[in-house]
């Protein structure tokens, strides 16, 4: 059984930063592909970022590409999301994903076995 849970969500300014974080199961990252999404009110969940289970090879969203960006500190157990530039349009609940999936599914939700709770962003204009 995979736990993740999210932290980092809040308030901030149009043009700020936020880093969130993912405290996952230990050994999670050695076996699963790790991936974000969120999903604003109205909309369907959608894909922002993923790493791949050996750590080496990531994906961003092309609405992200160039202010957001996806690690891992394993000796942490953690999965991060660093969020530059943020727009009002990133508005949205942050869901971290884990799942044993292969890379032609990597961006989908379908790809994602496990997902946390989920931790609120909300950009300012």
């Amino acid at each position: 059984q995979v736990h993740l849970a999210e932290s980092g969500g809040e308030l901030v300014q149009a043009g700020g930063s936020l880093r969130l974080s993912c405290a996952a199961s230990a050994g999670t990252f050695g076996n699963y592909a790790m991936a974000w999404f969120r999903q604003s009110p109205g909309k369907e969940r959608e894909f922002v970022a993923a790493i791949k289970q050996n750590g080496g090879t990531t994906y961003h969203a092309d609405s992200v590409k160039g202010r957001f960006t996806i690690s891992r500190d394993r000796a942490k157990n953690t999965l991060i999301l660093q969020m530059n530039n943020l727009k009002p349009e990133d508005t949205a609940v942050y869901y971290c994903a884990a799942g044993r999936t292969i890379t032609s599914e990597i961006m989908k939700e379908r790809g994602y076995g496990y997902w946390g709770q989920g931790t609120q962003v909300t950009v300012s204009s």
